[in-house]
C-alpha cells in the first residue's frame, strides 16, 4: 500500500546517503549494483517489519468488514455469538485472530533474519 511505499522510499533515501553506499560507488560499481546489492538489502528492513505487523491486522480487520457490510463469515458469527451469550465461540474466534496476529509477527521475525544476516537466533 501507500504506507509501505512511503516507508520504503524514505528508508532508501536514507540508506543511499550512508558511507558504505558512497564507498561502493567510489569503487566503480554501477548504480544498479549499488542499489540492488548494498542499499536495498538494508532499506527493506523497516518494510519487512511493517508488513509482518500488517498481516495479522489484515485478517483481523476482515472480521470488522464482514460485520459492517453484513457479509456472512467469522465476523457475523462473532457478533451473533456475543448477543447470544455463546462465549466459547467468541473465545475461539478471538483465539484464532490472536494466533493470526502472532503468526504475522513470527513471519516478520523470520523474514527479518533472512534479509539481515546480522540477526542470529540461537
Amino acid at each position: 500500500s501507500a504506507v509501505e511505499a512511503r516507508v520504503m522510499r524514505s528508508s532508501m533515501v536514507e540508506t543511499m546517503q550512508e558511507t558504505y553506499v558512497q564507498m561502493a560507488r567510489a569503487n566503480g560499481l554501477s548504480n544498479r549494483s549499488v542499489v540492488l546489492k548494498h542499499a536495498l538489502r538494508n532499506a527493506i528492513l523497516p518494510v519487512v517489519t511493517l508488513l509482518g505487523l500488517r498481516l495479522g491486522w489484515v485478517i483481523a480487520s476482515g472480521v470488522v468488514l464482514e460485520i459492517v457490510f453484513s457479509r456472512p463469515g467469522v465476523g457475523r458469527l462473532m457478533v451473533n455469538s456475543i448477543f447470544g451469550r455463546d462465549y466459547p465461540v467468541v473465545q475461539g474466534i478471538l483465539l484464532i485472530l490472536a494466533a493470526a496476529i502472532m503468526f504475522g509477527n513470527l513471519l516478520a521475525d523470520v523474514l527479518y533474519s533472512v534479509v539481515d544476516p546480522r540477526i542470529r537466533y540461537d
